[in-house]
């Protein structure tokens, strides 16, 4: 036994070996990085990593990052959305919880993906694990995220050609039956769009406009979402622009409400004034997602899209202008090309609604199918109209004041908005529309005086003229 221990080298001997193989160990990596340069170290090191990976490595890694070519990467966003189906395979004991429902507070809270957590999912008997990572960027405290998918080796053709087709069917499938949908709007500051839960009960059903523009709409739509192959056989970019014009108050901002709800897409809400100049607009466009509304209102107000096209003195003289006041603008020609130029086929799936009040006021250019295909007047409040709004608000379909009402409706100009100010005033029907017929007189009322005060003044003009002649 005392052999035994006597053979065993002493602390001081280990150390005094180790201390020997450090310096060896360095001399040669100093040797190494003098002599051998650093191009084949680098080569040599990965030779040496894919002989690992190919005899000693049994998975593979997928990274799916959330932008691709600078646009957001599709196979990241359909991750992003069936992953949370899937979280029932949590293989650590955390999960991420929340809700946004201000209406509820005690609502069940929604599950989401956690950060640096393994879901696990299963394809045709594949075992496949998921992980959310992410890293902090400059524009701090926004991260870049990204995800890990690891399968076996031998599986990597498989996931390939068809579990990244069933992630994209699977998320397709879930966005086509959301429960809520998001309103954007984008921060110039921070280059972002900023999203909120978008609640505007208005459907087709609710919405109270004629029955042919209604069915008008509805048809348009659904070749729309079904045209996917049309567009691609033409060449197109798979997009549709719907201009609505009107007056305030006539309800452009309900048929943009009832569109998004049937179509079940997001909104993304841009004002032109918080767009810096063409460029920006570009980034803005791509940085939208598929499946979604861009709204642009009162077109009329915000871009140079008004009056008729300028020479090439009169924008550059414009130019420098704005560029004194570090406020350039959208010009007209990049709105064109942001509505139907190369840049508008960056995406699919995508409506994009004008609104103005004054639709003579625009470029002609602007008008144009291809840019806004379908022009919708929303008008003032018609017959049919008023009873739809009757009927909704105050639960009644026949009324003694009814046939006073309707004369005066199509006697004088007055918006949707405004009859139903008159409807809410109160929930006794009497009171109501005693109080619409009251407000219907004084506008016939005022009309007249209008008009009477235009025919003397055209009068005393004309007796002026003729007694200046």
């Amino acid at each position: 036994m005392a052999t035994f221990y006597n053979q065993i080298p002493s602390a001081s001997a280990l150390f005094s070996l180790y201390t020997t193989f450090s310096a060896i160990k360095m001399l040669f990596r100093t040797i190494l990085n003098e002599v051998v340069p650093l191009y084949i170290r680098n080569y040599i090191t990965v030779k040496f990593a894919i002989l690992f990976s190919t005899y000693f490595q049994t998975s593979f890694t997928f990274i799916i990052e959330q932008r691709w070519d600078s646009m957001e990467n599709q196979t990241f966003r359909a991750a992003e959305i069936y992953l949370p189906t899937r979280l029932a395979g949590l293989s650590t004991g955390k999960l991420l919880v929340g809700s946004n429902d201000l209406k509820n507070p005690a609502a069940e809270p929604k599950l989401a993906l956690p950060v640096n957590t393994k879901i696990i999912d299963e394809f045709e008997g594949i075992h496949l694990e998921w992980i959310l990572d992410s890293i902090e960027t400059q524009n701090f405290p926004y991260e870049k995220q990204y995800f890990h998918l690891t399968c076996k080796k031998q599986f990597r053709e498989k996931i390939m050609t068809d579990y990244f087709k069933h992630l994209t069917k699977s998320a397709e499938k879930i966005m086509r039956n959301r429960e809520k949908l998001l309103i954007y709007t984008y921060n110039r500051e921070q280059s972002v769009w900023k999203a909120a839960i978008f609640e505007h009960h208005t459907t087709f059903e609710t919405l109270a406009i004629e029955p042919q523009l209604k069915t008008t709409m509805i048809d348009d739509l659904d070749s729309f979402s079904k045209g996917k192959d049309f567009f691609k056989s033409v060449g197109r970019a798979w997009k549709r622009g719907y201009l609505l014009y009107g007056p305030p108050g006539t309800g452009k901002s309900s048929m943009v409400a009832a569109i998004a709800n049937y179509m079940q897409y997001n909104i993304y809400d841009l004002q032109m004034q918080s767009v810096r100049d063409d460029a920006d607009l570009r980034n803005i466009l791509t940085s939208t997602k598929n499946r979604s509304i861009l709204l642009i209102e009162d077109i009329d107000c915000g871009a140079d899209s008004t009056s008729r096209r300028k020479t090439k003195k009169e924008e550059n003289d414009q130019l420098q202008k704005q560029k004194q006041k570090q406020d350039i603008g959208v010009s007209l020609s990049g709105l064109l090309n942001f509505v139907d130029g190369l840049w508008s086929s960056c995406g699919e799936e995508r409506i994009i609604i004008f609104t103005t009040n004054h639709k003579e006021k625009l470029d002609q250019a602007l008008l144009r199918p291809g840019r806004m295909d379908v022009h919708i007047l929303m008008g003032y409040c018609t017959p049919f109209v008023l009873k739809n709004l009757v009927t909704m608000y105050l639960k009644i379909d026949d009324h003694v004041l009814f046939d006073p009402i309707e004369k005066l409706v199509l006697e004088v100009s007055v918006t949707p908005a405004e009859v139903t100010q008159q409807l809410m005033a109160s929930k006794n029907a009497d009171i109501a529309l005693k109080g619409l017929l009251e407000y219907l007189e004084n506008k016939r009322f005022k009309k007249k005086e209008d008009t009477k005060v235009e025919e003397d003044g055209e009068t005393e003009d004309a007796v002026t003229k003729e007694a200046e002649t």
